[in-house]
């Protein structure tokens, strides 16, 4: 069905196509995720949109008009994009429209072959060419200017961040129609002003670009009690699993991936386990077993443990009867797995938990410097959780594996023994301490040495 929006004061005609059925759904469906406005999100929107491009570029918006070079992107330059997105989410957000002539205000739109190879450019600005990764709402639409044939455009919705955005050529934020790199006074009072104001932790933080489908029911079930709401949505919301979005559709946040989605990575490109044994002391030596490890974060754990129960020694003796002892403590391994994806920083892109054997040593590390005030010596001694929504989540999620022996109900007890089972029965077992390490202040090393 196409719908004609005639815009008087601009004399524009637009036609917008829906993409699912031949009629609009009078309700809103959460479930499917078919809401009308995520197509249409209306004459205001779409008027209001239309306006700010014949007003030209301000604070919160950026015209640009795009260039190709067969299947590559030639203009504009991958960091500038950078540049211009990470000043408005460093400032009051806005919005981007490619397709756009900026000084002319005309719209000579996109090719439609190039649309998904544009849409592709610029997710990948938002996840590599900006730290952390700026999270963005992409919207492909096409007009249809009086007078002329359907152009196509990309929106790129940009929101205020709760982070401070560092771009290839540095900090820095939007006045006006230009962006400006911030001063370091400006950039330290920034810095103060978004770690006070982050209320909302990245864990809790909802996928823009993400639809509800991505969520399995049969995952997010094993969380429900009889005191939770019966209805899904409700319940969902209270265990922020979902968020709405401006639009009221449902998005699901960083924990809902991690927790309810059978293929997380698929979302989270970095959220998987890289496990590799070598033959040897050194990642020179032949590989011996290697696996990439992924799945919701208790299956991750549970594989885990798996990889290492596999693939480390036992050596056994008879005095008189059969006595074995393994070069590592499973329950040890255990908690340090459970340790790394409950505490790791997923806001770093491109850094998965990596575990490595080696013949006398097991190392595992896990992306992101240790939260709040806490120091290597202390970990032991303080507790501290960076994604407490993750943690609270295991906590009761059920054992239901057997990789360890361990009679625990939960796979998390939120107690802060971990540490200390890792170090006492690592160190029971091997007569070496484990050793904690920081590594640039972005990885944490955990060496277990083998039996």
């Amino acid at each position: 069905m196409r719908v004609m929006i005639k815009l008087a004061p601009l004399s524009r005609e637009i036609t917008l196509h829906q993409i699912t059925s031949q009629k609009l759904p009078e309700k809103h469906n959460w479930q499917t995720n078919k809401n009308p406005v995520e197509y249409i999100k209306g004459d205001q929107k779409m008027n209001a949109l239309l306006k700010q491009i014949a007003l030209g570029e301000d604070s919160i918006l950026e015209l640009k008009g795009m260039e190709y070079t067969g299947n590559t992107v030639s203009g504009p330059h991958g960091n500038s994009m950078a540049d211009e997105m990470a000043g408005m989410a460093n400032s009051h957000g806005g919005t981007v429209v490619l397709g756009v002539n900026d000084k002319s205000r005309e719209i000579t739109g996109l090719p439609a072959e190039k649309l998904d190879l544009t849409e592709t450019w610029v997710r990948n600005i938002a996840n590599d060419l900006i730290k952390p990764p700026l999270g963005c709402k992409i919207v492909k639409l096409s007009v249809h200017p009086h007078g002329t044939s359907e152009k196509n455009i990309i929106r790129i919705d940009i929101p205020k961040s709760l982070f401070v955005h560092k771009s290839p050529n540095g900090y820095f934020y939007r006045i006006g129609s230009s962006k400006r790199e911030m001063s370091p006074e400006v950039l330290a009072r920034l810095f103060q002003q978004r770690s006070q104001s982050r209320l909302i932790r990245f864990d809790e933080q909802m996928l823009m670009d993400v639809g509800f489908d991505a969520l399995d029911k049969n995952l997010w079930e094993r969380f429900r009690t009889p005191l939770s709401p019966q209805d899904d949505k409700e319940f969902l919301e209270k265990l922020k699993l979902i968020s709405l979005d401006e639009s009221g559709v449902p998005r699901p946040t960083i924990s809902g991936i991690l927790m309810a989605s059978e293929f997380p990575e698929r979302h989270l490109s970095s959220a998987y386990i890289q496990a590799v044994c070598y033959n040897g002391e050194s990642r020179n030596a032949p590989q011996l077993d290697a696996q990439d490890i992924t799945g919701p974060l208790d299956v991750q754990i549970k594989e885990a443990c798996k990889f290492v129960k596999r693939n480390m020694k036992v050596r056994a003796i008879k005095n008189p009867g059969r006595i074995e002892t393994p070069q590592y403590s499973l329950n040890a391994v255990f908690e340090a797995v459970v340790n790394a994806v409950a505490h790791r920083d997923y806001s770093i892109y491109g850094s998965k938990i990596r575990l490595h054997i080696f013949s006398d040593r097991l190392e595992l590390y896990s992306p992101g410097s240790i939260p709040n005030t806490m120091t290597v010596e202390s970990l032991s001694q303080r507790q501290s959780s960076r994604n407490e929504l993750l943690s609270s989540l295991l906590a009761r999620c059920p054992m239901n594996f057997d990789a360890i022996g361990s009679k625990r109900i939960f796979i998390m007890d939120k107690r802060g023994e971990g540490v200390p089972i890792i170090i006492s029965e690592s160190l029971e077992l091997s007569g070496k301490k484990p050793e904690y390490t920081l590594i640039d202040d972005t990885d944490l090393r955990l060496t277990i040495f083998a039996a």
